[in-house]
């Protein structure tokens, strides 16, 4: 009997340490858990004042007061944050036909973003303009498949950049789409065009394997999808590895919520854009845990400004 009883007192107290370790492990993990916030805009085309109270239906929003609120706001609630935008940050109203895209760098410099790539309309007043307004923008303009050799943006642009946040490497690369027949000759000059998925797969992979990034991002000004074989949003997450998120703009696309695509590899590619005009700001919550195994935890489409009636 007295075996018995030691025997079981020794099993609760094995158990006891077993459910105690099990604890620890778990709390230990839970404070290792390490989160990114990623904030978003494509295609705000020279918006910067909300749109006017005349009984649209996007009367009200928009607007770069009321986004640098929100983001102002979100960084103080999160400690890691990256602000991206995902090009066409021009033309679209007086502003840029009076300034040709310096207040809206401004803004954006003001707002503080980290990085964007270049749409289509940033080649409306000429590559030598936006070369010259990226001085008052403080932030790298990132595209790995335009080769801006003999052109004013030659040495203006970087293909990636590497950003470290909380103790994470995040590195982001980004792809821009065929100028020819869309884009006049004259505007982009000796600007060359190369193949949008080679180009990010070869960039991604260094990013992983040399950099030893733990999450790859792409902004793209490709567009979200299409019909016919022309290379989208769509096409590159299933065409390329080492990707995690792409950013995207062009076909002014609102999103309800992001879509997740397998690569080549089978790993999951999450792709979001968020429509046009700077009426919703994009956010996606992001965690790190185990091995910096990432998994998106929270995905919003924020509206900015209020929507009211006269």
């Amino acid at each position: 009997m007295q075996n018995r009883r030691k025997f079981i007192g020794q099993s609760v107290l094995a158990t006891a340490g077993i459910l105690a370790s099990r604890t620890a492990i778990a709390g230990l993990q839970e404070e290792g858990v390490k989160k990114l916030t990623i904030l978003h805009t494509n295609d705000v085309h020279s918006r910067l004042e909300p749109f006017p109270m005349d009984g649209g239906r996007n009367q009200g929003l928009g607007g770069v007061a009321a986004r640098a609120e929100l983001i102002r706001r979100i960084r103080g609630e999160e400690s890691n944050v990256l602000l991206l935008d995902a090009g066409d940050i021009f033309q679209g109203t007086p502003f840029f036909n009076i300034y040709k895209g310096e207040p809206e760098m401004r803004a954006m410099a003001a707002m503080g973003y980290d990085a964007a790539t270049m749409g289509n309309h940033d080649f409306d007043a000429g590559l030598e303009n936006f070369a010259t307004q990226l001085q008052h923008g403080n932030f790298p303009l990132l595209i790995c498949n335009y080769d801006f050799t003999a052109t004013p943006m030659e040495h203006k642009y970087q293909p990636y950049k590497v950003f470290r946040k909380g103790g994470l490497k995040i590195g982001i690369t980004g792809v821009g789409i065929e100028m020819a027949g869309l884009v006049p000759e004259n505007l982009y000059g000796n600007t060359k065009y190369l193949d949008p998925i080679q180009k990010l797969n070869e960039t991604a992979a260094m990013l992983k394997n040399e950099d030893a990034c733990d999450m790859i991002i792409c902004l793209s000004h490709l567009g979200n999808k299409y019909k016919d074989n022309k290379v989208s949003d769509e096409v590159l997450a299933r065409e390329t590895e080492n990707v995690d998120l792409i950013i995207g703009g062009h076909t002014h696309t609102f999103m309800d919520a992001p879509a997740v695509y397998k690569n080549r590899s089978g790993s999951d590619v999450i792709v979001n854009q968020v429509g046009w005009a700077g009426i919703m700001l994009g956010r996606l919550d992001f965690e790190f845990a185990g091995y910096k195994r990432k998994n998106l935890a929270k995905s919003h489409t924020v509206v900015v400004g209020k929507k009211t009636m006269e």
